[in-house]
């Protein structure tokens, strides 16, 4: 009988209704840890860690700090993988908490490189990196907390809880930022209020209280370790080396699977960064202003994940991915035409359509790379192809849209790289095998995945 102290998720009931809570918290938190930075090296770090630079090369060489931290991703996603899989998928989750919360407090503390030179965008990169380690380590863990815990007729759905953290984050971020410069005059913020933000990643540290103390790990994990411990073998128990097994035989998936992000990756990444930084410098809009849109498209991707989650345990996981990815095809040029009108209505527009667009592609895909991969090795391999796609995809995106707006002076060679992104992920949704297909769906006793991992 579980203990009263622990919330048992059995994938019903109140139990269930906790973990979705605790993961959608927990998630946001952490999302909207990372994501400040992103905002931050919009608008702040060139002016704090780099205020001998151009505009323009202060500006690139803060989202090169940004950047830090995805290169740092993929190896927070192969060390928490691999233990995740021998462990639990719990130890892990709570370690990249604590590494998140601990690291964004300290850029909060980080002094400019007025005070102390070059050694200041240094402790920046170095704690961007950890950051970064820890984003890439606790996306697994939390969607398999919740996906592994749920109904098998309801994966989808409850993988939106870890999948709404992203927007959530974003939403936290931007109303956390617009009541600083609201309540701040520009030096003040310069000066120190844009610390505030990276200060109140404390609060992250509840909940990873909670996490500890209150959740068990999840039955499929349960699963695989009761089979060890009746030294069963085969293919069912727990992988001695999970990494070198999932990249040897299931490379394939790895790569498919990170496709699978390359549109709703890059669309986001230019909407949260790239573009407000394009929309501040070279159209001269008001950043506040830009924040406030963001954060109303921000809304409405939220609710769109949620409703695209769930629809994917009605008609499968694909059939979202690939209208996703044929929307965003269609919209990355009028995107672009809207936001050079630096008008914000018309932003708002561009932002917001995008983000549906992105958020039904973002939404199954919890499910939808869990159920690719078997058990054993499911945290190491849906791990790899998510933080393989933030090293290529998302990291590199403002970066790159900035280098190619300064380079050309205009973003049709961005929309370009929107449509390049949006062709891999239709093409990878059509490579792979549907995990959630109508047979599974109307068949009470079937669970979702079986037939892809088999």
């Amino acid at each position: 009988m579980d203990s009263p102290s622990t919330t048992a998720v059995d994938g019903t009931g109140r139990a269930q209704r906790r973990l979705m809570a605790a993961g959608l918290i927990g998630s946001s938190i952490e999302w909207y840890d990372f994501f400040l930075y992103g905002t931050a090296a919009a608008l702040v770090f060139p002016h704090v860690f780099f205020p001998h630079s151009s505009a323009l090369m202060g500006t690139l060489l803060s989202f090169a700090t940004f950047w830090a931290g995805f290169v740092a991703r993929p190896i927070g996603g192969v060390v928490a993988g691999h233990y995740g899989d021998k462990y639990g998928r719990k130890p892990a989750v709570v370690v990249c908490l604590i590494a998140m919360g601990t690291a964004t407090f300290l850029i909060g503390l980080l002094p400019s490189a007025a005070m102390i030179g070059g050694l200041a965008p240094v402790l920046l990169v170095l704690l961007r990196f950890v950051q970064g380690m820890a984003a890439g380590g606790q996306w697994g863990g939390i969607v398999l907390l919740l996906v592994e815990s749920a109904d098998p007729k309801r994966k989808g759905f409850a993988g939106t809880f870890g999948q709404m953290g992203v927007p959530f984050g974003v939403i936290l971020g931007n109303v956390v930022f617009l009541a600083a410069t609201a309540a701040l005059s520009t030096e003040a913020f310069l000066s120190w209020g844009w610390r505030v933000p990276f200060l109140a990643s404390a609060v992250l540290f509840p909940v990873v209280l909670y996490i500890q103390t209150k959740v068990e790990d999840t039955p499929d994990f349960k699963a695989l370790q009761a089979e060890v411990s009746q030294k069963a073998a085969g293919a069912g128990s727990v992988a001695k080396a999970p990494l070198a097994e999932v990249i040897r035989h299931h490379w394939r998936k790895i790569l498919l699977g990170c496709g699978l992000l390359a549109a709703t990756n890059s669309v986001f990444y230019i909407s949260i960064a790239g573009v407000l930084s394009y929309a501040t410098n070279e159209l001269g809009m008001g950043y506040d202003g830009l924040l406030a849109m963001a954060l109303l498209s921000s809304i409405v991707g939220a609710g769109v994940i949620l409703w695209s989650g769930a629809k994917s345990d009605q008609v499968g996981r694909r059939p979202l991915v690939i209208i996703g990815a044929i929307g965003l095809i269609v919209w990355a040029f009028p995107y672009f035409w809207l936001v050079d009108t630096a008008s914000l209505p018309m932003f708002l527009v561009a932002v917001t359509v995008a983000a549906v667009f992105q958020s039904m592609t973002y939404g199954p895909l919890a499910a939808f790379m869990s159920e690719i991969f078997a058990p054993r090795i499911r945290y190491s391999g849906l791990s790899l192809a998510y933080q393989l796609a933030a090293i290529t995809v998302s990291g590199g995106t403002p970066l790159i849209m900035t280098a190619i707006v300064a380079s050309t002076g205009s973003t049709t060679l961005v929309a370009v790289f929107v449509v390049a992104m949006s062709v891999i992920t239709l093409g990878c949704a059509l490579a792979l095998r549907e995990t959630n297909p109508a047979s599974v769906r109307t068949d009470p006793t079937a669970v979702p995945g079986l037939e892809a991992v088999a």
